[in-house]
């Protein structure tokens, strides 16, 4: 079986991302009941998880992803817990067609990263006197589609009140 190899012989380079640095950009945790939150409760907490993505380009190939979780247990209106994190992480990108640059990097930057924010998570609830919170996967791809969405909306309502 023989490769399909472009016209002038070069193999095609791939799309790669590859992590050049990664870092805590800001981290919270409250426990404002403490040590009362810590007792054994008859109901277990509701948690909230929050996700965010920011990314922006610092060179060429070099661009700024940032991560924003943020997870939230409270019994009916107490909270019993909320932390936050903004976890960042400088990656280089190379062989991506412009069209797709920003759907690569806002989608594959953030999985690259989203293991180490969740153990990050995990650490500070666990720090926190609680059990570890294992936030479940995330599906960045949706995410991605979401705020296509939320942006084509916003576009469509400045668009309708331009025309009025």
């Amino acid at each position: 079986m023989s490769s399909v190899q472009p016209e002038n012989g070069a193999a095609e380079a791939q799309p790669s991302m590859s992590v050049v640095a990664q870092y805590v950009k800001d981290l919270s945790f409250e426990n404002p009941k403490a040590p009362d939150s810590l007792r054994a409760r008859e109901a277990a907490p509701q948690i909230s998880i929050g996700v965010n993505v920011n990314s922006r380009q610092r060179s060429q190939s070099d661009y700024e992803i940032e991560l924003h979780l943020e997870a939230k247990a409270a019994i009916g209106e107490e909270v019993v817990f909320n932390v936050e994190l903004t976890y960042g992480g400088l990656v280089t990108v190379q062989n991506v067609p412009a069209q797709h640059l920003h759907p690569y990097v806002n989608i594959e930057g953030p999985r690259l990263l989203f293991p180490f924010a969740r153990q990050i998570i995990a650490d500070a609830v666990i720090r926190g006197g609680f059990p570890p919170l294992l936030i479940d996967p995330i599906d960045f791809v949706a995410l991605y589609q979401q705020y296509l969405a939320r942006l084509q909306q916003m576009q469509q309502q400045q668009g309708a009140a331009a025309a009025n």
